[in-house]
């Protein structure tokens, strides 16, 4: 790793520390290392060249192909792909000028991230935070995998993260295992690889993936119009969320008492279906509810039992569901819930199955997403 800095970064972190950090020296100007052609080399022999933060400066210097030090050089001689991460104030992100120059980044190849929102400098909050490191991370790991061909570029994709909780009383409610981890990378590897995403998440306490538009809902009810909304504007739909299958068939405006009796048996909670959100979108497709050519994806958490294998189910579900792709998760134990790691299978409704996929729920998502492509660019 190579860290090429600005003069003004060093107002914030030093040479020594950079160096310290990386292994190698650290320059600045084109004329450092003048024998070693370092602003040449180093754009040259790069994998991957990262810009966080990528200051609304910096971007317009790179937009008007500017070479006054290393790392604009740096940029202009780089054959590898470029991922930017801006930070500034919301009112420099949200300018015309940055704007324009985001769009000719794009348009030239550069990923560059949505900011994040929250607290800036001084009292000030708003989108123009950088994107948290894991979201970076995540995005320079979907750039590497596709060798930054932004595969999914033009593409607008619906995502569901998390687990629906139904609720009891004010205080507590139904709900499931689902930390959300394998949605969320979802979003982040289908933004990294070039999608507009929108990501209803459920329940989750993770940060928002950078470059995706969050709505957040609570309940199967809440996340089936959220969804419903949504769907007519994009080209995907990927159903990762767990939805309860079942909620109270009413809800106690106040605390349920657990009664005098501590040993005594409580009353009976009526509950009824929620409704089949991933179903429903393939029926609005099927009645022209929604476009002909929406790609329908669901997933499927299960467990062997007396009746079948995890694979079994799987099938059986895909056939009602009449979705496009499904994803089986085999949940035996709860050893996926909150994990880093997951394994997946990805059928489709000819009877092909595609796995077992392991590793990261960053590669599994990029396992997803690469079956996901070839059913958009069947040609590909």
């Amino acid at each position: 790793m190579r860290v090429v800095p600005t003069e003004s970064a060093l107002n914030f972190v030093g040479t020594a520390t950079w160096a310290a950090l990386s292994g190698h020296p650290v320059h600045t100007s084109v004329w450092d290392d003048v024998a070693g052609v370092e602003h040449v080399r180093l754009g040259k022999t790069a994998d991957i060249v990262v810009v966080a933060p990528a200051t609304a400066d910096v971007m317009a210097r790179a937009v008007a192909g500017r070479a006054d030090d290393l790392l604009t050089a740096t940029l202009l001689t780089a054959g590898c792909p470029v991922v930017m991460a801006p930070a500034m104030h919301t009112e420099m992100w949200q300018h015309p000028a940055t704007r324009a120059n985001v769009a000719t980044l794009r348009d030239r190849g550069v990923v560059v991230l949505d900011p994040a929102v929250g607290r800036l400098t001084g009292s000030d909050t708003g989108p123009g935070r950088m994107p948290d490191p894991e979201a970076i991370l995540a995005a320079v790991v979907a750039v590497l995998h596709t060798g930054g061909t932004l595969d999914l570029l033009g593409n607008r994709v619906l995502i569901t993260a998390g687990g629906t909780r139904e609720a009891l009383d004010p205080v507590r409610f139904l709900g499931n295992r689902s930390s959300g981890l394998q949605g969320y990378a979802l979003a982040a590897t289908a933004a990294a690889r070039g999608a507009s995403v929108t990501l209803i998440s459920c329940n989750v306490d993770l940060p928002d993936p950078a470059g995706c538009e969050v709505v957040r809902t609570t309940s199967a009810l809440e996340l089936q119009e959220a969804a419903i909304a949504a769907a007519p504007g994009v080209e995907v739909v990927v159903m990762a969320a767990a939805v309860a299958d079942f909620r109270p068939a009413k809800v106690a405006a106040d605390k349920i008492r657990t009664g005098e009796a501590a040993f005594g048996d409580p009353d009976p909670i009526a509950v009824v279906r929620n409704p089949d959100i991933l179903a429903g979108l393939v029926s609005a497709r099927a009645t022209g509810s929604l476009p002909a050519g929406l790609l329908l994806v669901g997933f499927a958490a299960e467990t062997g039992d007396a009746d079948g294998e995890p694979l079994a189910h799987a099938r059986t579900k895909l056939a009602r569901k009449g979705a496009d792709l499904l994803v089986l998760n085999d949940v035996s134990g709860g050893s996926v819930f909150g994990e880093p790691h997951n394994e997946v299978h990805l059928l489709t409704p000819d009877g092909s199955v595609d796995g077992p996929h392991r590793g990261s729920k960053s590669e599994v998502a990029h396992a997803v997403w690469d079956r996901v492509h070839r059913l958009l660019s069947p040609s590909a």
